[in-house]
């Protein structure tokens, strides 16, 4: 196609590295065109190679929609990926068709559960593409038309087919789950067989690491609710293959490697490393970067589990598997007879060994099958041996065969486990089939795979073609028809019989001698002529087919061994015959008819174009949508594309084909308003007010002279080529009109300069003037300075001199005054020296004189006494020589020592029967105290079992009283002993003073009886004790007796009424209001008193009467003022205050009864589900918190515990009634509550958030339609600018009605909310919560839906945000609070989308100072979709860009717990039960002056007027 083509001009250059290169127009002479590449590089090139490149598309970053490009073609597609791919924006739209490119990393922000709801019911379009959207649709048409849908995926392999075709599994079981039945759903097992599939049916390639062997249709089926109801899946050519032969770098099924890699079960199978098997070794390749064998091991197991395979099944797969790698090491050699073969050495014979114990079969006949084949003939069967490359042959066929049968279980075993449900009306189908395939060596697979796509790419161009009609029925425009490429020739050349590709395989197969070189000169023969066929240029067997993607080349060495399925009879009776259940199940049992062979024939090729054709047949039954996977390199890496290899994609994928279907009609598709926008200018005589932009359109294509356009009803449609010439035109215009503006724009400049030049002219002559000036000045104040310099000279050196003088006579003066004073202090020292030597020469002089005189005295002394020791001294020794005397002495020491004896002997008897009766004592003490101690033990568990009928009470007491006796008698005894001890005592006293040793011991045995006294008035104590506790069981017994015979009047005298009757029944214990004998009823006597008989004031009967009565009277009470709205008084809350004053008066909060609380939380929770809730749960929100503060300043819970074990065992408890009441309510701020009351504030706390919550809940439900409203603005009137909508049906609407409407939604919230007197806590707390939803909703739409970045969007939003912050001003801050911070994300990504000159800004300028509350993420996103649609400013600079690129590819690397750029909505409560009572104010129900009708109840009449005591009597009798 010839463009006009002028200078400047953005065109597409064809390049043979990058498919095609942006270049700019510098001359356009004669047929070539002179163009400047992107690389610097200059070229001339034909007009008909060029294409036109749109300007816009730099700064618009690419469009989310192929059909709103203004050039479609293939080179503008192309960019537009890239651009997009570049920016992470992996999904585009083809009119209704996906484009998915694969990213090779993780992006978990674009498929959480908060995405998937965003995409949940949104129109198609509205958001950005994604694979949800079409997965969307497609359960939308399918519910709404009542019709099935398909969703085809395809690709080459390493595309992202798999992956995608999760992700709509995934998104079609969230929108369509249903709830669990048992421990497995449907949407679970339907999602957990992709992974078991991928095991089984997965391999690496060249091109993937985790590429699919197989195709495979997905049919989810659904109820008539749209709720999944059952699955089925279908599979398609399994590479069979592959389980005996790969290349390097490709892998085996995954399933092989992950057994391997299994431990404990690899062992059991006798596996060990993959490289030891002949199936696995033949690449070096074993494990894939990044995944282990061993957890995908798990993963397959837990799928299984899942999918429903038991543990036996599981077993005997994974035998199955061993089995097929032991098989793969069995080597054969030759034989003794003739092309015979045997195995080859032992370890060949170990496999084989284990291969036939895995299969529990006999090894022999494993052997037998592989090594001989029996052919039956007339005369017999015939046994035929075969030789090593045969038994070769036959061990892969079995192997094959025993995968390819254990593959198809499994599928079914799937579609058994998951179920199918045959009512079914409608279902949804996901096609994840192999791309179109072309490598250097295509073999049969290549020829199938490329078949189907042959089939669907001719599925897909019928259906684009009706898509493109029905786009221009829709528009009720006159068209014709459109022709577009059919490749049916190609189909038939393929499968037409009986000359097709196909019918002469199988003709080929069915010969045994054939060979591919005979196959291939059949087909030469039959179809030389045919345009589609070619021989291959340097081989004779091989032959080329045109595709609709290109020509192939098939090397047909391998086509008819892999297109014949032998099933080997000799395989199947052996292994139908297996003892292992699992693997005689894999084959069905032998049939008995006669064959001359014991090969089995069928075509694989046949099989694989039936299944096509009933997969076609399903297809055309519903409605398609295509989703294309692109893979955009062939080196796996992230962020980085390859433009040849997507354009080659693009062209197998049908997505060009699309594009030149569209182009053969009308491919260029406007909005009307969008036309009259970019192309007005061109007709300014017309833009004068007119509304009609359809109108406007027809005129502006009228003077341009275009023809064979068409307008439609909302559109214009242009031919190819015409949008270029209105590009022209519209470029003309633009560089007149910029003309123009230059001249102006220099007319300008230059009358500026010459204004600048006059100026500065008259500034210097100015400045010259006043530097003479000034000149002048310095010298006349410089003369009169020195004149003052001078005159203060002369004084500052008089002033120095006189200083100075000065000074020297004060130095002077201060010399003499230091000299004299020295002198003094010398003669003052002097004087005290000489005194002190006089002080201590006297005092040493009187020393020495008393230590003379000292001395002398004590050698008087010594000698004296030295004179009557000798005297002393002889008369000793006369004494001493006397014979006498000294016997004498001998015999008194003897008597002594005797005497001493005695006596010892006399202490150790003593003291021996003294111990001895002590430890008898001691231990009958001992004794006795046990006992007492398990007799209290016995005494302390009576007493915990208070439920215990009475007789088991009484008898009780009375072993309680017995062991009083008891112990009193032991009591008695111990005072006896008390006085041996006493005795005792004062004989080891008279010992003690004999002797030391006795002391010690007596002293002992003392501290002994002390211990025991103190042990035996503990006892004493405990004796008390028990007779305490006797005494309380004696009350609980009175007790309880009057409560069971009040509950037996009770049963006899209520009303049969419900209300009575639960009351009756389950309330006894209920609150009665205070009376004047009060104690005779309810108070429980001390332990020295009995009950009195309640004859004294009133009869059993009546008692109980009266109680039902009053806990009705008390229900009704309560209910009223629940019930009817009792409105405020002096802005309180007066129902709170009533029932908190009944409740203060009924002494309620003392009480261990739930009743009465019980009434009222049930009464408010059937309040809130009736009536208005715009007034009723305001008003409930005020009450119940009034309420609950109320509580919570007045109720003391220091007793909770005690009251938590009165509630579990009330032992040693005096049972006291809890409602003993001395009159009404005193005033006393603090009460002490039982946990019944405690539990009641719990419940009321839970009350008010649950009131608040739903508040909240509801502003959330009437203000999300508003706010999506608000998010774009609407069509505003043109004027003259041509700007604006013209179209006569649509009503204009002023751009802030919507924002009003907001407005009169805050200020209906607040005139409720204040009318119903709700404390400002409150409030500031639900306007805050308001306007964070609000900047919730704003700024998530505002980055999921990319016309909404826009500047003139930003400006309209802007203006919205300014109304908000004026209503936010004009409330107070007790109201508001902190809400115009809320709306920090929204304010920073408007205020980002209205500055100019973005392209200046750095990354920290705008992370920093334009959205510091924004994170790299959200500034990207919003980056990447901004587009100025006002002044055609550009976005962010590239380089800012790239920077942002690579910090969110950083933070996905980290592995974030949320990547998301959305906002997470809070649905907390923000306060607690302590941040209401600190912040609303106090609140005094005393002043509050009750209702009316309170005084028509007794239990309340105090409450209005204290009664007297005669009324009081009046009302007892």
């Amino acid at each position: 196609m010839e463009l006009n083509l002028r200078k400047g001009d953005k065109v597409w250059v064809e390049d043979k590295d990058s498919a095609w290169i942006a270049g700019d127009v510098l001359d356009s002479p004669g047929n070539k065109v002179h163009v400047e590449t992107s690389t610097g590089k200059q070229v001339f090139v034909s007009s008909e190679k060029l294409f036109r490149r749109d300007p816009d598309e730099e700064e618009r970053n690419g469009v989310d929609d192929m059909t709103k490009l203004a050039y479609l073609h293939e080179a503008g597609v192309l960019y537009n990926l890239q651009r997009r791919y570049a920016l992470n924006d992996i999904y585009t739209y083809t009119g209704s068709i996906l484009i998915a490119v694969n990213p090779f990393k993780k992006l978990p922000h674009l498929y959480n559960g908060y995405m998937m709801e965003q995409y949940k019911g949104a129109p198609f379009g509205e958001l950005s593409p994604h694979v949800f959207a079409v997965a969307e649709v497609a359960y939308r048409a399918m519910i709404d038309d009542s019709r099935s849908q398909s969703i085809l995926v395809s690709g080459e392999s390493g595309a992202g087919k798999t992956e995608t075709t999760k992700l709509i599994m995934q998104y079609l079981t969230y929108v369509g789950g249903r709830a669990s039945e048992g421990d497995r759903n449907v949407e679970q097992q339907v999602l957990e067989s992709n992974p078991l599939l991928e095991a089984f049916g997965n391999a690496k390639t060249v091109r993937n690491d985790n590429s699919s062997r197989f195709g495979k249709f997905v049919e989810i089926q659904f109820d008539a609710n749209g709720r999944i109801s059952g699955a089925a899946i279908r599979t398609y050519l399994l590479e069979r293959s592959r389980v005996v032969r790969i290349t390097d770098p490709e892998r085996n099924y995954h399933c092989f490697y992950q057994l391997c890699a299994s431990g404990s079960d690899a062992e059991k199978y006798k596996l060990s490393s993959p490289r030891k098997f002949h199936y696995l070794n033949q690449s070096k390749t074993y494990d894939l970067e990044g995944v282990s064998n061993a957890e995908e091991y798990k993963n397959t197991r837990r799928a299984m589990d899942i999918v429903g395979i038991s543990r036996d099944e599981q077993e005997g797969i994974f035998r199955t598997l061993a089995a097929i790698l032991h098989l793969g090491n069995v080597e054969f050699s030759s034989g003794k007879e003739h092309d015979s073969s045997v195995v080859k050495d032992p370890e060949s014979r170990i496999h084989l060994q284990m291969a036939a114990d895995l299969f529990r079969c006999d090894a022999n006949l494993l052997l037998a099958s592989l090594c001989t084949r029996s052919i039956l003939t007339r005369e017999g069967t015939i046994i035929k041996a075969l030789d090593c490359n045969a038994a070769v042959t036959s061990r892969d066929a079995l192997a094959k065969t025993v995968y390819a049968r254990l593959f198809d279980w499994l599928v079914d075993k799937i579609n058994r486990s998951v179920g199918q449900d045959p009512n079914s009306r409608f279902q949804i189908g996901v096609l994840d089939i192999y791309g179109f395939e072309c490598f250097k060596s295509n073999s049969f697979e290549q020829f199938c795979i490329n078949f189907a796509n042959e089939k669907l790419q001719q599925h897909f161009n019928e259906h684009i073609f009706k898509m493109e009609q029905d786009e221009y029925r829709k528009e009720e425009i006159n068209w014709s028809y459109i022709e577009f490429i059919d490749n049916q020739d190609v189909l038939d050349l393929i499968e037409k019989k009986p000359i097709g590709v196909i019918a002469l395989l199988d003709e080929a197969c069915l010969f045994p001698r054939s060979t591919h070189e005979s196959f291939s000169m059949k087909l030469f023969q039959n179809c030389k002529f045919h345009p589609r066929l070619e021989k291959a240029k340097f081989s004779e067997t091989d032959f080329t087919l045109s595709h609709y993607a290109g020509k192939v080349t098939y090397q047909t060495e391998t086509f008819l061994d892999k297109n014949r399925d032998y099933t080997i009879v000799e395989h199947k009776n052996l292994l139908s015959s297996s003892k292992c259940p699992f693997v005689s199940g894999l084959f069905a049992s032998a049939s008995e008819e006669s064959a001359r062979s014991s090969y089995k024939f069928s075509s694989v090729s046949s099989r694989f174009k039936q299944q096509l054709q009933a997969l076609m047949e399903t297809l055309s039954k519903t409605e398609p949508h295509y989703v294309r996977c692109v893979k955009p390199n062939t080196l796996n890496r992230p962020q980085k594309f390859e433009n040849l290899s997507v354009l080659h994609q693009l062209r197998c994928g049908g997505v060009l084909e699309a594009v030149r279907i569209s182009v053969a009609g009308y491919p260029t598709r406007r909005n009307y308003s969008d036309f009259v926008d970019r192309f007005g200018l061109l007709t300014p005589e017309f833009m004068d007010g007119s509304n009609d932009e359809q109108a406007l359109t027809e005129k502006i294509l009228r003077k341009l002279g275009l023809g064979n356009y068409q307008l439609g009803r909302t559109r214009v449609f242009l031919r190819a080529g015409q949008i270029g010439i209105l590009d022209s035109r519209r470029a003309e215009v633009l560089d007149a009109s910029a003309r123009i503006i230059q001249r102006r724009l220099r007319t300008f400049v230059t009358h500026q300069n010459f204004i600048a030049a006059r100026a500065s002219a008259i500034s210097i002559q100015a400045y010259c003037r006043g530097c003479l000036s000034r000149n002048a000045y310095a010298a006349r104040r410089n003369a009169a300075a020195a004149v003052f310099v001078q005159k203060h000279a002369r004084r500052w050196l008089s002033r120095c001199a006189y200083v100075k003088l000065v000074s020297a006579a004060l130095v002077i003066q201060s010399c003499i005054h230091a000299d004299s004073a020295r002198l003094k202090f010398a003669h003052q020292k002097e004087h005290r020296a000489a005194s002190l030597i006089q002080a201590r020469w006297r005092m040493h002089k009187f020393r020495t004189a008393f230590r003379h005189r000292q001395s002398s005295i004590i050698a008087i002394q010594c000698c004296w006494r030295q004179k009557l020791a000798k005297r002393e001294f002889r008369k000793l020794k006369q004494a001493a020589n006397e014979a006498g005397a000294l016997r004498l002495a001998k015999t008194k020491l003897e008597k002594r020592l005797e005497d001493l004896e005695w006596r010892l002997q006399l202490e150790k008897r003593l003291r021996t029967s003294g111990e001895e009766a002590k430890s008898g004592e001691l231990s009958k003490l001992q004794k006795t105290l046990e006992s007492f101690s398990l007799k209290l033990d016995a005494a302390r568990l009576a007493t915990i079992n208070e439920c215990n009928k009475n007789a088991v009470l009484q008898k009780q007491l009375d072993i309680s009283m017995k062991e009083k006796a008891t112990v009193e008698r032991e009591l008695n005894g111990m005072v006896e002993l008390e006085k041996d001890n006493t005795s005792l005592k004062k004989s080891m006293n008279s010992l003690e003073k004999k002797n030391l040793a006795l002391e010690k011991e007596l002293l002992s045995a003392k501290t002994d009886c002390n211990n025991t006294l103190q042990k035996l008035k503990e006892a004493d104590n405990r004796c008390s004790e028990l007779q305490t506790s006797v005494q309380n069981l004696e009350e609980k017994l009175s007790h309880l007796e009057n409560e069971n015979h009040v509950l037996r009047q009770k049963t006899l005298s209520i009303s049969p009424e419900r209300i009575g009757r639960i009351l009756g029944e389950k309330h006894s214990s209920a609150v009665v209001p205070a009376q004047i004998d009060r104690t005779s009823v309810f108070e429980t006597p001390t332990p020295s008193k009995r009950v009195m008989p309640f004859s004294h004031s009133l009869s059993e009967s009546r008692r109980s009467k009266f109680t039902a009565e009053r806990n009705v009277e008390i229900h009704e009470l309560l209910s009223r003022c629940i019930k009817e709205n009792l409105g405020f008084n002096d802005d309180k809350p007066l129902a709170a205050c009533v029932i908190y004053k009944c409740l203060l008066h009924w002494h309620a909060f003392e009480s261990e009864s739930t009743a009465i609380f019980n009434i009222i939380i049930e009464g408010i929770n059937e309040a809130l589900k009736g009536g208005d809730e715009n007034s009723v749960l305001p008003y409930w929100l005020s009450n119940s918190s009034a309420l609950l503060c109320l509580l919570q300043r007045n109720l003391r819970t220091n007793s909770f515990q005690n009251a938590s074990a009165q509630r579990s065992g009330r032992a040693a408890y005096g049972v006291k009634s809890p409602y003993k009441i001395n009159g009404p309510d005193d005033g006393v701020p603090h009460i002490e509550a039982k946990y019944p009351a405690i539990l009641f504030k719990q419940h009321l706390t839970a009350c008010v958030e649950k009131i608040y919550g739903l508040i909240r809940d509801n502003l959330k439900k009437e203000l999300s339609p508003l706010l999506g409203l608000c998010i774009q603005a609407p069509k505003a009137s043109r004027g003259t600018t041509g700007k604006s909508s013209r179209s006569p049906s649509v009503p204009q609407q002023s751009p802030s009605s919507q924002w009003e409407n907001i407005l009169k939604f805050l200020d209906s919230l607040m005139s409720r909310l204040r009318e119903n007197h709700v404390p400002s806590f409150f409030i500031r707390k639900l306007v805050t919560q308001v306007f964070s939803f609000i900047n919730l909703s704003l700024f998530n739409s505002l980055l999921l839906r990319r016309e909404c970045c826009t500047f003139s969007n930003g400006e309209y939003v802007k203006s919205g945000i300014t109304e908000l912050e004026k209503w936010i001003a004009r409330g107070k801050e007790e109201f508001s609070g902190t809400s115009w911070h809320e709306l920090s994300f929204i304010r920073q990504a408007v205020g980002f989308l209205v500055i100019h000159q973005k392209r200046k800004k750095s990354l920290d300028e705008i992370s920093q100072d334009l959205c510091p509350a924004l994170t790299i993420r959200q500034i990207y996103r919003i980056s990447t979709l901004y587009w100025d649609d006002k002044y055609g400013t550009q976005s962010v600079s590239s380089e800012v860009v790239s920077q942002m690129r690579v910090l969110v590819d950083k933070d996905s690397s980290q592995k974030l717990t949320s990547n998301s750029f959305l906002l997470d909505d809070d649905m907390s409560i923000p306060f607690s039960a302590e941040d209401m009572d600190k912040a609303i104010p106090v609140l005094d129900p005393s002043e509050i002056e009750p209702p009316k009708f309170v005084s028509e109840y007794i239990c309340a009449q105090s409450l209005v007027k204290k009664p007297s005591t005669a009324s009081v009597s009046k009302q007892i009798l």
